[in-house]
């Protein structure tokens, strides 16, 4: 069960190739829906069926028969050679050992899925596969996976082909009902020519289709509150803050899901059709502080899938996938002396929270010679941003109000919505894709030739906002009475309050992105496999009135490979691949560094505070005020280095397998990987201010530069700025020296085990160990000691000192991770299944502000966040300490198993099953509070305050849960 298989490049069909007498005739014949394609064998005595969809077939040719079965993305080995007298049939599955490319992946079909206790989930299952695990819980809801030490942010999505990967950030897709999922196909690396845009992994999704049998069936999956296990409750060590540091003991969840699905012939042999309908329950109860909230999802969704047959030559499919979603929301205000409730308590207010849209997916297959293929796709998605409506939305009259420790006060809605939505703009945020790709497979002799384009089109569009009721204010503490360069303005120790007023622009933002690729297999011997291939890559990044900002052409990404079947039956496979891969610039870019903002901060003494909004009363203004940003749209020739290079990865596997008994077959492999060329936006201007001094041109002003430029940390930055403040922009080089930022890097490097003895009927088992470390200055396009979403455009590389010691193991380094699971028949009728992981914890570093003696604390307004490398120690005093150097998270271990009763009922099929989700309800801690001083305002040479809660948890293991599940099929 779950065998390791070789994947074809990014396909969502697979292929069957082998040997025969030359000349020969093979006939391949779907068994499901009766489709026939007949090749024949070349002189060499070869023969290769590809973009065959997944499935079971006949093969036939040279007197044998053999029935085999396709998976996605996967080459089957069919021998028709040799006995040519006695008609032999063979009933089997596809070889433990694809010796037919250098790739490899791992396929879960939708049988082996269902026979496991694992969340119905796509990243759960993902993270079953070696060398990936999952990343920080408070990352894109908290599934996502790391792979082979990406961030969780690098990876990409595709259904029946199509890529349906949301680019504003990378951290969602366009999802599908799970009940549609056929089978799935998980590539941790070594993808071919034919792939691109992900650092990471991919996930490729290929959906159930109907066959010339109607066939169908209901089922229900639900998990009750009831049987959960309670989480933790952790008490806060700071005796000003509130109660609890973690207060999860009271939270509950119960999901309810229930589908029904049926597919078959309108017309046999030539038109099918598949369809799911998928309905939903699910609720929440979560308890804070001050508020709790209930939550009821009940959106329901669905698919439908079309597979049109004219002929053996030619094929038509056609995916709608409805995935929208409607979440409705009780907030409850706890009131004075109601602090910690277990149940919901205080005043109540309602909303709703919509998202989601549709998927289409149009395809073409044309069989046109025994040796040409031909294949064209079309697709669009569009995706809604999450838009809240009711009682969270931010008050027009309740101005955002935070005190000294940043502890809301006044009558806004924190921590809900701390912006208000410019009224004139569509009423969703939404992303849309359109795209189409060409690929064609032509095989000539002993070479495979594989070649496409690939089209892209993204636009997101996002409106303006503003902090609730216009302004933000913050109550600040000086320690030396001044004030915006102002001294003497207040009492040494005594309190001023900054008002920050923003507004941003509302807009549209394109992103296209266009690939063309060419790559040959060459069959150099039997049983050596040489692959080589070149990809180019296009990305070009446009603001608001559709101007690029960032383009780049014909980046070249380079793909090359081996496999060698040692001794030529099939047993033994080395095999190897090297290559370079891109990764787009998130449309998330375009919105924050293009689209217009009005900025500026104004600071003040005053005399009281208004009891209801907490807003400050009595000002007198202090010093002049700092204007960050005019409200204009930037030139988009001043926001992004005009050199800059595209984020990019090498990657190199050397790897092999061999089958050691009978249904075993054990896999080795070396993975490493280096990021170049590392992409970020940069914010200080000093340094520009700088330069212009030393180089004679006293009039420069860098406040006329954009207020972040996206750069390639640690090299050269070339800019057109307005050098001498007379309104033309000149092409100018600032020297690295001068940026001061440390060189992005991002090293991964892991020796990965694996054992596979695939279901017999009787029982299957899949283990693996990955021995892995990842190090380097940035975790990629995400920050999980921060928690920070904002693909390339992080905290990372805003300030230099932000930089200074950030070379350090990061947050995905989990350096041990052990993992097993599979299945045992009781019997005919009863089934035990099992899915355990232990893992090594990840690694802790020691972050605080940036001290105010460093180099370049000018940019005062960039270091009031706890996201440097400088901490407090014991003593108050500022210390520079690198990332990851302070332990590490707890060994963490989990057990999940599931008991299925498989009753006769009929001629038909029905599964009574409950899953059991870390059965010992082990709840070891999963991340931890890194943050080291306790505010900007308590932290100085003269006093440090300390959070007495660093390196305390802030997450722990899910606990244990129990799944019900009853599937009737016929």
């Amino acid at each position: 069960m779950l065998i390791s298989s070789v994947a074809i490049a990014q396909s969502s069909e697979g292929s069957i190739y082998g040997r025969g007498k030359p000349g020969d005739k093979i006939t391949i014949t779907s068994i499901e829906n009766g489709a026939t394609r007949q090749i024949t064998v070349d002189a060499n005595g070869t023969y290769t069926a590809a973009k065959l969809q997944p499935g079971s077939y006949r093969v036939e040719g040279g007197g044998i028969t053999r029935d085999v079965n396709v998976s996605i993305g996967s080459g089957t080995a069919v021998d028709l050679g040799g006995d040519t007298v006695a008609r032999v049939v063979v009933q089997g599955s596809r070889s433990l050992i694809d010796t037919s490319t250098a790739e490899t992946s791992t396929v879960f079909t939708a049988d082996q899925i269902a026979a496991l206790p694992v969340a119905r989930d796509i990243n759960a299952i993902a993270i079953l596969a070696p060398g990936v695990v999952r990343g920080d819980p408070d990352l894109g809801g908290g599934s996502l996976p790391s792979f082979a030490g990406a961030s969780v942010a690098e990876n990409g999505y595709y259904i029946n082909g199509f890529d349906v990967t949301n680019i504003r950030n990378f951290l969602s897709y366009s999802n599908l009902p799970f009940e549609a999922i056929g089978a799935q196909q998980v590539k941790s690396g070594g993808y071919g020519a034919e792939y691109g845009r992900s650092l990471g992994g991919v996930i490729s999704i290929v959906t159930k289709r109907g066959t010339n049998t109607w066939k169908g069936g209901a089922s229900v999956y639900f998990s009750p509150e009831s049987l959960q296990a309670s989480g933790q409750n952790l008490l806060d060590l700071d005796p000003d803050n509130a109660k609890y540091k973690v207060f999860r003991k009271y939270n509950k969840q119960t999901d309810l899901n229930a589908n029904v699905y049926a597919g078959g012939p309108i017309i046999k042999d030539k038109l099918f059709v598949f369809g799911v309908l998928e309905g939903r329950r699910d609720t929440t109860d979560t308890f804070l502080q001050n508020r709790s909230t209930e939550t009821k999802s009940t959106q329901p969704n669905g698919m439908i899938k079309v597979d049109f047959t004219p002929n053996e030559t030619h094929r038509l499919e056609f995916t709608g996938i409805s995935n929208k979603s409607k979440t409705d929301y009780i907030d409850y205000v706890h009131a004075e002396g109601q602090e910690w409730a277990t149940s919901h308590v205080g005043t109540p207010g309602t909303g709703t929270i919509e998202s989601g849209g549709h998927t289409l997916i149009g395809k073409y297959t044309g069989y046109l010679t025994d040796n040409f293929t031909l294949s064209a796709l079309v697709g669009a998605v569009d995706d809604k941003q999450p838009r809240t409506t009711g009682y969270r939305v931010a008050a027009l009259d309740c101005p955002t109000v935070y005190d000294v420790d940043v502890n809301k006060l006044g009558c806004w809605n924190e921590p809900f919505l701390l912006s208000a939505r410019d009224p004139n703009a569509p009423k969703f945020d939404e992303d849309k894709r359109r795209a189409f790709r060409i690929d064609a497979d032509w095989t000539i002799g002993s070479h495979s030739l594989r070649g496409g384009i690939d089209s892209q089109k993204f636009t997101s569009s996002q409106a303006g906002d503003a902090f609730s009721g216009g302004i933000y204010w913050r109550y600040l503490r000086s320690t030396t009475g001044a004030v915006n360069g102002v001294a003497n303005a207040v009492a040494p120790g005594s309190l001023y309050v900054r008002g920050r007023t923003v507004t941003s622009t509302t807009g549209e933002f394109e992103v296209q992105n266009d690939a063309y690729y060419i790559e040959d297999n060459w069959k150099v011997t039997d049983n050596l496999l040489l692959y080589g291939g070149m990809r180019w890559e296009s990305f070009d990044n446009m603001n608001g009135e559709g101007v690029s900002f960032v383009e780049a052409k014909n980046l070249k990404a380079p793909r090359l490979g081996f496999s060698w079947d040692v001794k030529g039956d099939a047993t033994t496979k080395l095999y190897g691949t090297l290559g370079r891969y891109f990764i787009p610039v998130a449309s998330n870019t375009n919105i924050r560094a293009t689209r217009g903002e009005y900025s500026v901060d104004r600071f003040y003494r005053y005399t009281g505070m208004d009891p209801v909004t907490a807003a400050p009363l009595g000002l007198t203004e202090v010093g002049t005020p700092l204007v960050n940003g005019d409200g204009k749209l930037p030139n988009p020739a001043t926001v992004a280095d005009m050199n800059l290079k595209p984020m990019s990865q090498d990657e190199l596997i050397l790897g092999f397998q061999q089958a050691v008994m009978k249904g075993w077959n054990f896999g080795a492999r070396a993975v490493f990987r280096k990021v170049n060329n590392g992409m970020d936006d940069y914010c200080s201007h000093s340094a520009f201010q700088r330069w212009a001094e030393d180089n004679g041109h006293p009039n420069f002003d860098s406040g006329t530069m954009a207020q972040c430029m996206m750069v390639n940390p640690g090299e050269d930055v070339t800019l057109q700025v307005d050098l001498d403040n007379n309104g033309k922009l000149v092409p100018v080089t600032f020297p690295a020296a001068y940026i001061g930022l440390e060189k992005y890097t991002r090293k991964y490097a892991a020796l990965e085990f694996s054992l596979d003895r695939p279901f017999d009927g009787k029982w299957s088992l899949n283990a693996s160990y990955t021995l892995s470390k990842s190090k380097g200055s940035a975790e990629g396009y995400v920050n999980s000691v921060i928690n920070q979403e904002d693909a390339g455009v992080s905290q990372d590389f805003d300030f230099p000192s932000l930089t200074h010691g950030s070379e350090g193991y990061l947050s995905n380094d989990r350096r041990h991770v052990l993992k097993a699971f599979g299945n045992y028949m009781l019997n005919e009728r009863m089934r035990l299944g099992f899915n355990a992981t232990v893992a090594s914890g990840r690694p802790i570093s020691c972050i605080g502000y940036v001290p105010y003696d460093a180099f370049d604390y000018d940019d005062a307004s960039g270091y009031n966040v706890a996201s440097s490398y400088y901490c407090l120690n014991a003593q108050g005093k500022s210390e520079l300490h690198n990332r990851g150097t302070f332990g590490r998270t707890p060994w963490s271990s989990s057990l999940d198993m599931s008991f299925a009763y498989l009753p006769k009922f009929g001629t038909h099929k029905l599964t009574l099953q409950v899953d059991v989700f870390n059965v010992f309800n082990s709840q070891k801690v999963t991340e931890v509070d890194e943050q080291r001083d306790y505010s900007r305002a308590t932290t100085s040479d003269v006093e440090g305050r300390l959070n007495l809660n660093w390196r305390r948890p802030t997450s722990y293991q899910t606990p244990r849960g129990v799944r019900f599940t009853a599937r009737y099929e016929f």
